[in-house]
């Protein structure tokens, strides 16, 4: 018996340290770590259970029959993170390049297939160079396996991808797919076609991470919610992300003990918003002095940076934020805000996290681009998702709240729990100038000194229909509060809307707009 222990345990070591030496001083020049090193930042020490690692491959042909390592180039198991169990797959790139076969894809599959049913998140480590060419369409058919479980899984289970290599072609699918997409600069790119086939097809020349790399994940293409410059930095958000997300769909996110006060007093917000309607500010800044600690997480921060998404505990309870950004095209909604958040208040929802909407919007983005671009398509999905959201919903007008923006941000007529506004608040269809351009366009025609009229008309359309009260005094906005008093109203209207329970209709799934 002792001998079998001992030969056991130096197969386990050699398979930990990874047969290949050489291969692993590649994957160092590359400025990368090793498969099990990754799982070593992202877990608690110690933690790890590997899943079938003296699995390997039964194919046959180019070779293959004759290189049978063990793992077959991905590592699965489980782990915790910060004492909650997580579970995870990791691609070896030192093994057959990560690239994916039937003994692969079935390691993945099996590691979901319990992640499902556990009801814990899923972390993929991407390493891959797509399917395995050797295996054919049995490496094809691995994938589609992984994209019917990362279906299954949406909505059920947080599931996040890190991308720490390459991902093409079909592979790419799975991490859309999944709730959050993490990458890491230089080392990370994610295309369905490669720079040669663009060059081929097209005639274009772009560079790897041209094409597919972090940054125009995270800019231009919003495929990616967070890149990083490198790998240490990445896998220690993806654990502050998962201690503000549930295990599952039937849990709550957990709760800490808050240091800083439900009560405090946010005097400061009085001097960050200006008055004028005009002025830009930083969102971002209100969001700080709201919530605990000023701390928080901002999903998407650089695609789409006219509307803020952000996730933060009040009163050591997470929260989702979404907020118009002044600093960034007046805060107005256009294709992108809109998609960027409909899939923030639907994860929200999924995830039984309550939502709090900061408004201060003049509208949606005007344009032939925009219209042709299809806006009402986009900007639907965002109305679809508040409209179809169940969970704790409280929405704060700061300012402007003008049109059917000012409906789309989860106005009370499309289900808030709670409207609130500070007294500086507009809610109208539109600003007092073109809304008396519209309405008294032929009295200010016709008068002597049209330019002196259309400011009195202003004036008096402001006085009449946009002063703050006037949404308070029909019901439409429950109370106009003073900027300061914020923070606290929050956290008592959530307190309150704790046991919240409502149901949709039965159905199998509604037909959101695409």
């Amino acid at each position: 018996m002792h001998s079998a222990v001992e030969e056991l345990t130096a197969l386990k070591r050699e398979i930990a340290e990874g047969a290949d030496a050489a291969a692993t001083r590649r994957q160092r020049d590359r400025g990368k770590l090793t498969v099990r090193e990754r799982i070593g930042h992202l877990l608690d020490p110690g933690s790890f259970q590997e899943v079938e690692p003296l699995r390997r491959h039964r194919a046959s042909g180019f070779g293959l029959e004759r290189r049978k390592p063990h793992t077959d180039g991905v590592v699965t198991g489980w782990g915790t993170v910060d004492g909650r169990t997580v579970f995870v797959y990791a691609h070896d790139f030192r093994i057959f390049g990560g690239a994916l076969g039937e003994a692969h894809a079935e390691k993945i599959h099996k590691i979901m297939d319990m992640a499902i049913a556990a009801g814990a998140p899923l972390v993929s480590l991407n390493d891959g160079a797509g399917a395995r060419i050797q295996e054919g369409v049995t490496a094809l058919a691995g994938y589609g396996g992984i994209f019917t479980r990362n279906t299954k899984a949406s909505g059920v289970i947080p599931q996040i991808s890190v991308m720490l290599g390459p991902c093409a072609g079909g592979a790419a699918y799975s991490p859309a797919l999944t709730d959050f997409v993490f990458m890491v600069r230089e080392t990370s790119q994610m295309f369905i076609t490669g720079p040669d086939v663009v060059k081929a097809v097209t005639g274009e020349e772009i560079t790897h991470n041209g094409l597919g790399g972090a940054d125009v994940h995270a800019e231009t293409s919003g495929v990616c919610h967070f890149a990083y410059d490198d790998e240490e930095t990445c896998l220690a958000e993806v654990r502050y992300l998962l201690s503000l997300l549930p295990q599952n769909n039937r849990e709550t996110p957990p709760a800490e003990v808050p240091d800083d006060p439900a009560d405090r007093c946010c005097e400061e917000l009085l001097d960050l918003v200006p008055a004028d309607g005009n002025r830009p500010y930083d969102m971002r800044a209100v969001v700080e002095s709201l919530v605990d600690d000023g701390d928080y997480l901002e999903i998407h921060e650089r695609w789409a940076t006219n509307v803020m998404v952000a996730l933060a505990r009040l009163d050591g309870r997470a929260v989702g934020i979404v907020a118009n950004q002044p600093r960034s095209l007046a805060g107005v909604l256009d294709i992108s805000a809109s998609e960027k958040a409909a899939r923030f208040v639907q994860m929200c929802d999924a995830f039984n996290i309550p939502l709090v909407t900061l408004l201060d919007v003049p509208g949606f983005l005007p344009g032939v681009e925009q219209e042709h671009g299809g806006i009402i398509r986009h900007g639907a999905k965002l109305l679809y998702a508040y409209c179809n959201a169940t969970v704790p919903r409280i929405q704060v007008i700061l300012r402007k709240a003008y049109g059917g923006a000012y409906i789309v941000m989860d106005s009370r007529s499309v289900g808030a729990d709670l409207s609130f506004a500070w007294p500086t608040n507009e809610i109208a269809v539109m600003g007092a100038e073109g809304a008396a351009n519209v309405i008294f366009r032929r009295r200010i025609a016709a008068a002597e000194d049209p330019e002196s009229t259309r400011s009195h008309l202003v004036k008096e359309y402001r006085a009449e229909l946009m002063h703050p009260y006037y949404a308070a005094e029909r019901g439409l906005v429950d109370d106009v509060i003073d900027p300061a008093d914020t923070r606290h109203v929050l956290i008592r209207s959530l307190e309150m809307l704790r046991t919240k329970h409502a149901e949709l209709p039965s159905r199998k799934h509604g037909n959101p707009p695409q």
